[in-house]
């Protein structure tokens, strides 16, 4: 998320191409420190076939420093500042932390993908779900921001907003996110850091049309800041991300957003190796490919941690989906009367509480178990006794 904690002190500068990822051209710049994400992600195997050449990503964030060596000649558009509150500029201490951190993690992934960015919020306000009124047309940065997608013939949205940053539903977001699908994009955006905190709906990450992406520690259990919520979709590393420092150097990053930033760049190794797949199929391949937590898909993290190998090599042969509209051949018709329920709302829902209930579902099955041995026991006894 763009309030993505940091870990800890800022990181010696990259010393020297042992430290780069992948093969990238000599005169591009270098890549940002691999971490533990590599290995997780298999992304040594998945770079054997594609590193996302012809793939453009855009990611929309708080801005970038483009001078930064990871980022430096790597970004094709620098797009307008859609975030007017805040008045800041290049060059100010509050503008482009967190974008430069994010686009330096699609580029660890796809390091020959092409990045478009364009400033949606901002580093130092933690929420303006309440000052979009306050801009000049009142429309939401973020709908502007995938529009400017659209325009700069983007592949894939990254999206690492959400939680205490972007939590309301928008009319011109939904409608921004349909357009995108409709012109075969994929959106990915963070399923928020907030723990265990309820299940509300967070957005953009709860709109259908967009992957919810969930954050992973090392061992791929969910990251303890990672929100529960019934809509998350697949999930990424999320701790401990080495990601680049806007103002030099690298720094560890925990939260949704570098998972999100992650995923985008699997995404688009997805899509040089097959640039027809759906927005639909994407999704479905990133679901059956990735490693699934015991039990099967669950609101931790969704169907499980990205496998980028796997999903690359499952892009050859997509499974076929229909996402043509159909016309409605019901009986009824109109939809019933409002319930009073809040229609972006989820069951509530904490991490204890399920952890709870799978753990007292994993002594029942020993106890049964268990019970069944004994008996089985007694059984064997009783035979050769007579």
């Amino acid at each position: 998320m763009r309030n993505a904690t940091v870990t800890g002190a800022v990181l010696m500068v990259l010393m020297g191409a042992t430290l780069s990822w992948g093969a990238v051209p000599a005169s591009a710049a270098e890549n940002a420190p691999v971490s533990w994400e590599s290995a997780a992600l298999d992304l040594p195997t998945a770079h054997q076939a594609t590193q996302g050449e012809g793939v453009t990503v855009a990611v929309l964030d708080t801005g970038i420093n483009p001078d930064h060596p990871a980022l430096k000649d790597r970004v094709t558009k620098v797009g307008p500042d859609f975030y007017e509150l805040a008045g800041l500029e290049p060059g100010n201490s509050g503008y482009g932390v967190h974008g430069t951190a994010m686009v330096s993690d699609v580029l660890k992934v796809a390091p020959k993908a092409k990045i478009v960015t364009a400033r949606v919020i901002d580093d130092e306000h933690d929420d303006f779900s309440g000052d979009v009124e306050s801009l000049k047309d009142g429309v939401s940065p973020i709908a502007k921001g995938i529009d400017f997608a659209l325009e700069n013939d983007a592949d894939v949205i990254s999206l690492s907003v959400g939680g205490g940053v972007v939590n309301e539903l928008r009319g011109e977001e939904l409608a921004a996110a349909a357009r995108a699908v409709q012109k075969g994009v994929t959106l990915l955006a963070g399923a928020g850091n907030m723990g265990d905190e309820g299940n509300e709906g967070n957005f953009p990450a709860g709109l259908a049309n967009v992957i919810s992406v969930a954050a992973t520690k090392p061992g791929g259990q969910r990251a303890d800041f990672s929100t529960v919520r019934t809509h998350n979709t697949i999930a990424a590393p999320g701790v401990d991300i080495i990601s680049a420092d806007k103002d030099g150097g690298y720094r560890p990053v925990d939260g949704t957003s570098p998972a999100t930033a992650l995923a985008a760049g699997v995404t688009a190794l997805m899509l040089a190796e097959n640039p027809d797949l759906t927005p639909a199929q994407t999704r479905a391949i990133l679901m059956r490919t990735a490693d699934h937590p015991a039990g099967g898909h669950n609101a931790l993290v969704g169907a499980g941690q990205i496998n980028a190998a796997a999903a690359v090599r499952a892009a050859d042969s997509p499974p076929k989906i229909d996402t043509a509209p159909k016309p409605y051949k019901g009986d009824v018709e109109h939809f019933a009367s409002p319930t009073g329920t809040d229609k972006i709302s989820h069951p509530a829902m904490e991490t204890e509480l399920l952890a709870t209930g799978l753990g007292a579902l994993g002594c029942g099955v020993l106890f049964v178990a268990g019970g069944g041995l004994l008996l089985f026991r007694k059984s064997r006894r009783q035979r050769a006794a007579v």
